[in-house]
């Protein structure tokens, strides 16, 4: 594939040979960012974990202090009282029996998170093969299997991310938009950074953050000094 002038110019203002404080980085990135739309900030980690392992799992949700910048669609499986509730709470979409056959005969899954309520599980089970590869599957640990289900509405809509080790043991996630500005890119950045450590598996040994790095969904990786 071929790479354009600007990323080109922009890999070439970047140092590869330093690891960058994260105010540095931020600035860097966001100063690169030329596209006509308001790109994301993300970061990648690679921990010094074993996944394969139960105990070195790293997973956990965090509310963004300046949110994601998103506007989070969010579906709501529900029956009765709660249903009514994800309403009022503002969820996008409120349904039971009938949207779990929309996903499954349509595959149907314009939204960003799923939310339900614990009886409804069984129910949601039946579309876990084509949630889950997608991230969509509700989850106790992420706040999205909940009988308060106002107060995940709500968590998601503030700027609520998900972390999680991939199988290779790396961390992806979103922390703003270019538009954000330094100081509140910062202040997301040090929120997920310090749920992620506090997070560390007490089974893990050593070096936990082995590397780390930002970019924005169209710059070039900048390597950070981060906190192990």
């Amino acid at each position: 594939m071929a790479i354009s002038k600007r990323y080109k110019s922009a890999k070439e203002a970047v140092d590869n040979t330093k690891l960058y404080p994260i105010d540095e980085a931020i600035e860097l990135a966001t100063s690169l960012s030329k596209t006509k739309f308001d790109e994301t900030l993300e970061l990648h980690l690679r921990l010094g974990v074993d996944g394969r392992n139960a105990d070195q799992q790293v997973r956990g949700v965090v509310v963004l202090p300046n949110g994601t910048g998103k506007n989070v669609k969010v579906l709501v499986i529900a029956k009765g009282d709660k249903a009514d509730e994800a309403t009022k709470a503002g969820a996008d979409v409120v349904g039971a029996e009938e949207i779990v056959t929309k996903i499954q005969s349509q595959n149907w899954l314009d939204f960003d998170v799923c939310i339900t309520t614990p009886d409804m599980m069984g129910v949601v089970g039946r579309i876990a093969r084509i949630l889950g590869p997608k991230g969509l599957m509700p989850n106790p640990k992420s706040g999205t299997v909940t009988n308060d289900v106002a107060k995940a509405i709500a968590d998601v809509k503030a700027g609520k991310v998900e972390y999680r080790l991939d199988k290779f043991n790396n961390i992806h996630v979103s922390f703003g938009k270019v538009s954000f500005g330094k100081d509140k890119l910062i202040e997301n950045y040090e929120a997920i950074m310090n749920a992620i450590i506090k997070a560390k598996p007490a089974s893990s040994k050593g070096q936990y953050i082995k590397n780390a790095s930002i970019c924005t969904t169209m710059g070039p990786g900048i390597k950070l000094n981060a906190r192990s």
